[in-house]
């Protein structure tokens, strides 16, 4: 049995599965984002949870270099979701190692923004928390893909 008549584990049910929960993942992670944006350029957001998303919303945390953080995050999310759909299209090796390590780097943000939110800006975005959920989420799906990988 040579290499390419064994079957392989990137096509496995269970990482089908995983693929999708990725990509289900990061679209609900850019509908958010892309809320908050809109958000943060009217100046108005609604909270049923929780209190303080105007507080984050208007925050001096809230941009970097006048760019909203909501809207790097949209961009964030939408870039893992369409190598997420190029990866399920074509098994694409650059989309793989995207999907396999970028979700880190989202995940270390996300919990510099939470902990600006609980200790910093003491108020906290029901919407911001959905989006460091997601980043979690996408983090440790990111993790398994990197394991998958190496069996």
């Amino acid at each position: 049995m040579t290499n390419s008549d064994k079957p392989s584990m990137m096509s496995s049910p269970s990482f089908n599965k995983l693929i999708y929960f990725f990509t289900g993942i990061s679209l609900i992670g850019f509908l958010d984002a892309v809320y908050l944006s809109v958000s943060h350029y009217t100046g108005h957001i609604s909270c049923s949870v929780v209190s303080g998303c105007q507080e984050v919303l208007v925050s001096q945390y809230s941009e970097i270099f006048g760019i909203p953080l909501a809207l790097l995050g949209a961009a964030y999310y939408l870039f893992i979701l369409i190598n997420s759909l190029l990866y399920i299209d074509n098994q694409n090796k650059w989309s793989k190692l995207m999907l396999s390590y970028l979700p880190i780097f989202g995940f270390v943000f996300s919990i510099y923004l939470v902990y600006l939110m609980f200790f910093v800006i003491e108020a906290l975005c029901q919407y911001c928390l959905l989006s460091a959920g997601t980043s979690t989420l996408l983090f440790i799906l990111g993790l398994i893909f990197i394991k998958k990988n190496k069996t």
